[in-house]
């Protein structure tokens, strides 16, 4: 860490001194973050009214609302994945849809679809839920690949295309998708196309005792059950996301994710040979960029102007669990993506 600040402009520094070449003036980029990330402490009140523990998937939720990225939440029944989306979407002044996909939905019953007016004697698009700025798409995995397409191109190009014309969606637009990993019936894998397009996959696990108790409290009293108040607009997320861009990433740091991104393509070049049988395909180039986003995300959370190797093992996980393919031979031994992440983590040398 002390070879990485020494490439960062001096904080201490006598004022008007000028930053080192191509780093921006990170005492002028701290203060701005000061400013223009204070509606984050209102958002976690207003998220800690409704959700009880789960900070992980909160903070996760808020890095990929800041890097304009798309969440795949996995985890069992009843912990709060729906209930987090929802609440994050009362925050904040945006329109909200949620569609509960099943094996039925057509990729009409999400983009939109042309009808015939017979007062004008001509076809009017009658546009879909997916013209919202937040988007939960509860239980993805439920739908069939028609309309898993029709999701990737708003997702990917945040636009829709319906009959002849092309729409474009609102911004902010965010996708935060929920799967149950325990149900197989009836459900269709999403494909690698689409899992790649998710900047992040956050997995779920249960409360601890004391939270669970006050979720059973919550829920029993004979209060009204917790709201978030709307606190935050729509323009304050934009700007945000405009200052994480210029959060200054050093060289090392840059050349750090790299390495992470390519231990997971080419694990012999990095002494991690007992990983090349248990990898069937490492993290696309889409990794590193997420990965990149998301550090800076996780340093403006912090009030931080500039990236440190912390803010790129706090996300690291959630990049790159669901681009990580295993081997016949890793899934024969029980061999978990979070083991070869943790193992290439360790391999590869901090800056």
């Amino acid at each position: 860490m002390s070879d990485l600040t020494a490439g960062l402009p001096n904080e201490s520094a006598p004022a008007g001194s000028p930053p080192v070449s191509g780093a921006p003036d990170i005492r002028e980029l701290n203060e701005r973050i000061q400013r223009e990330s204070a509606f984050m402490d209102l958002l976690n009140i207003e998220m800690e009214k409704v959700i009880v523990g789960q900070k992980d998937m909160v903070e996760k939720l808020l890095i990929a609302l800041l890097s304009n990225g798309h969440v795949l939440l996995e985890g069992v029944p009843g912990l709060a994945k729906t209930l987090a989306i929802k609440t994050l979407s009362d925050a904040i002044e945006v329109d909200f849809s949620r569609l509960q996909f099943t094996p039925d939905l057509l990729p009409a019953d999400l983009i939109g679809t042309m009808i015939y007016n017979q007062k004008k004697e001509e076809f009017i698009v009658k546009k879909g839920p997916i013209f919202s700025n937040f988007i939960l798409a509860d239980e993805i995995n439920r739908a069939p690949a028609k309309v898993q397409s029709a999701l990737l191109e708003a997702m990917q190009e945040r636009q829709v295309t319906i009959g002849p014309d092309t729409y474009k969606l609102p911004e902010p637009f965010l996708v935060l998708a929920t799967q149950n990993p325990i149900e197989q019936e009836g459900t269709y894998p999403l494909p690698e196309a689409q899992v790649d397009r998710f900047m992040l996959k956050v997995v779920l696990d249960y409360p601890r005792r004391n939270e669970e108790q006050i979720i059973l409290r919550n829920n029993i009293s004979t209060q009204p059950f917790p709201k978030a108040s709307r606190v935050v607009k729509a323009e304050e997320i934009l700007r945000a996301r405009n200052v994480v861009r210029e959060v200054y990433m050093d060289e090392k740091i840059e050349r750090y994710i790299v390495d992470i991104v390519f231990a997971t393509r080419r694990p012999n070049d990095y002494k991690l040979s007992n990983l090349a049988e248990l990898i069937s395909f490492g993290g696309s180039p889409r990794a590193s960029i997420s990965l990149a986003i998301a550090s800076k995300a996780h340093a403006f959370i912090n009030r931080r102007g500039y990236v440190i190797p912390e803010d790129v093992r706090a996300v690291c996980r959630d990049v790159m669990r669901h681009r990580i393919g295993l081997t016949f031979e890793a899934e024969a031994e029980n061999v978990r993506v979070e083991d070869i992440i943790t193992e290439v983590l360790n391999k590869v040398e901090v800056p």
